[in-house]
């Protein structure tokens, strides 16, 4: 009956060949554009049953499969129009038919034809949805697991939908009257009409709520206002015993609004921005009651309904709706919103990934208004039949949802539940900070987290030089790091939408040679020795790239002192080596003297292999790079 309320699409009769089964098809042709879906695929599938085949009479038997949450049978005959091969197949069906698949349980050939869905209608927000979100049934997987769910105890063979609690009492929507001497039955559905009822929270004793909120047609989504003196609810377009109707003929739905005097509820009229042309359905109010949400698919839509909200203002007139937006809604149907104190919206869709049908989702409201953090729920909730109409208390993380699921006693039946983990996808993101030259970790390193230009948190880098931070899932991060040493270095990142860690280390570059006595200027600049010629003393034009680097410091620096000092390996014998080093000293403060530093600024000797810096000495077997190490230049500062 959900159906009924939700999908607010007409398509035309079909021309179909052959004479003998001409008058079958117009008459469920008539049934299908009157809603009359049931009557309609009856004759649909005695026709294909005697082998005709047509691309619309396939679209439509999986259409009126489809609307009525038949996925199984709509992803059977979506599958003969597919076989048909024909190019006409509009990019919707392509997502009719992934979601029927899914919801019979073949999510793999799902996927290939969202792909091809991708491929077709890439503007499409729910084919970015599935490209952005490939991995989707991880998160769902993640997400999962939460939920005690058992029968709320008050279903019955019929339709039973959409909860409300209030005063330990809950109301939701039924079809179990089946009437005392008529049986009004929808055409759409093949169920009766449904009607308002209600039982305590802890019985399961229904009674109908008897009340002139009740008319003929359907009744659902019932919403209260904390002093129980005016309720939102859904109904047929029908006012004071007269239906309304667009201009095809149809009968849609309208938010109406009641007032409690009494004891009897009064004033029921439709809501100012309701209309005879497009529904309005699924009221659910903010908790400071000065905002209403609710779907519809009005001009201006997205898809085929979209949620929107309208202020409540003082003098119980209304602002103009406005749309929740992109970040929201889809080309398919979100439905049946709920808002809690801690600023999050429960609604249903089938455009956002999910396992088929309609899926329980739950975003965040920002304090500008902006949605965000859209999460699926998790398969306790969620199945691969129609789940909806969610409602939950955020302090008790008790409530209520509907489904169609197997295992229910009716078309539709309803759930309560206990979340004993709430839904927060949380990340941490982590890394080290390390020197990018030497790779040596920098602790003490500050390091701010900032999220649109906003600093959200800060830290310092620990002795290991491991920082960490708690962040959102699905967010864009920037991470800033200073080091006194170092070059300020910041770096984006985007949060992935699952509950883990993102591991972001950091490599910084140093920023200037910090001058202190016993420093070396040398390994500031990263300069491992003055190059050479084997067995001389002059000065490459390798080595002078790497000289001209102390001479600017040192005459920026013009009261700094050094002592430089040359090193060889091993090899070779002692003597040899002391008077070579000897010489590439003096060759170093010559080619520095020359070009303009005061001589007595620069003292220095060779010391040969006396100063190992490993265990390489005379006899002791190693490698070229570990001889290497020994053959070295340093630049000691004497004096600032």
């Amino acid at each position: 009956m959900k159906n009924f309320i939700l999908s607010l699409i007409i398509i035309n009769i079909f021309s179909f060949n052959g004479y003998a089964q001409e008058s079958k098809v117009k008459t469920a042709g008539k049934d299908y554009d009157n809603y009359a879906y049931i009557d309609a695929i009856k004759i649909y599938e005695k026709v294909a049953e005697k082998g005709y085949k047509s691309e619309e009479l396939f679209k439509k038997l999986g259409n009126a499969h489809y609307f009525n949450s038949h996925f199984e049978s709509a992803a059977k005959w979506y599958g003969e129009l597919f076989a048909m091969n024909t190019d006409e197949i509009g990019s919707e069906y392509y997502y009719r038919y992934a979601q029927s698949l899914k919801s019979s349980g073949q999510t793999e050939q799902a996927n290939k034809i969202l792909d091809e869905f991708n491929s077709k209608k890439q503007t499409d927000s729910r084919a970015k949805l599935y490209d952005e979100n490939v991995s989707y049934l991880d998160q769902i997987k993640a997400n999962s697991g939460r939920y005690v769910i058992e029968n709320a105890g008050i279903n019955s063979k019929y339709s039973d939908y959409g909860t409300f609690i209030y005063k330990n009492k809950i109301y939701f929507a039924s079809a179990r009257d089946t009437g005392n001497f008529t049986q009004r039955k929808h055409k759409w559905t093949g169920e009766y009409f449904t009607n308002l009822y209600t039982a305590d929270v802890d019985s399961a004793r229904v009674t109908k709520f008897k009340t002139s909120l009740n008319s003929k047609f359907n009744e659902a989504s019932p919403v209260f206002t904390k002093d129980g003196k005016t309720v939102y609810f859904t109904r047929n377009n029908y006012l004071n015993g007269k239906k309304g109707k667009d201009d095809k003929k149809v009968t849609l739905v309208k938010i109406y609004k009641a007032t409690l005097v009494n004891d009897k509820w009064t004033n029921i009229s439709a809501l100012p921005f309701a209309s005879d042309n497009y529904s309005t359905a699924h009221p659910a109010l903010s908790p400071d009651e000065k905002t209403l949400y609710f779907a519809s698919d009005m001009p201006g839509s997205i898809g085929q309904s979209d949620l929107y909200k309208v202020s409540i203002n003082g003098d119980a007139s209304y602002g103009k709706p406005i749309n929740l937006g992109k970040a929201i809604n889809t080309e398919g149907k979100e439905t049946f919103p709920f808002v809690t104190s801690e600023n999050e919206i429960y609604f249903a869709s089938d455009g956002h990934p999910g396992l088929g049908g309609l899926d329980v989702f739950v975003a965040q409201i920002e304090s500008n208004g902006n949605i965000s953090n859209i999460q699926n729920v998790g398969t306790d909730v969620n199945s691969p039949q129609d789940d909806f109409a969610y409602i939950i208390d955020p302090v008790s993380r008790k409530g209520y949802f509907s489904s169609n699921k197997e295992g229910g006693e009716g078309s539709d039946d309803i759930y309560k539940f206990l979340e004993t983990k709430k839904l927060k996808c949380i990340q941490e993101l982590n890394g080290i900070i390390t020197d990018a030259e030497t790779k040596i970790i920098l602790p003490g390193t500050k390091v701010i987290l900032y999220e649109n230009q906003v600093i959200k948190n800060s830290t310092i880098a620990e002795s290991t030089g491991f920082y960490s931070f708690p962040v959102e899932c699905g967010k864009s991060y920037s991470v800033r790091t200073e080091n006194p040493d170092y070059i300020t270095k910041e770096v984006n990142v985007i949060i992935p939408k699952l509950n883990g860690k993102t591991n972001l280390p950091i490599a910084l570059d140093k920023d200037a040679c910090k001058l202190v006595v016993g420093g070396d200027l040398a390994k500031c600049f990263g300069i491992k020795r003055i190059y050479f010629d084997l067995d001389k003393s002059d000065i490459r034009p390798e080595a002078a790239v790497d000289l001209v680097k102390i001479l600017v410091v040192l005459q920026e620096n013009p009261s700094v002192k050094l002592d430089i000092r040359s090193h060889t390996d091993s090899r070779a014998t002692f003597k040899y080596n002391e008077i070579l080093s000897d010489k590439r000293t003096k060759s170093i403060i010559y080619w520095l003297v020359r070009n303009g530093i005061n001589p007595e600024r620069l003292t220095g000797r060779g010391y040969g292999e006396t100063q190992l810096v490993n265990k390489c000495s005379d006899g002791v077997k190693c490698t070229e790079e570990e001889h290497q190490e020994n053959r070295r230049s340093e630049f000691i500062i004497t004096s600032i």
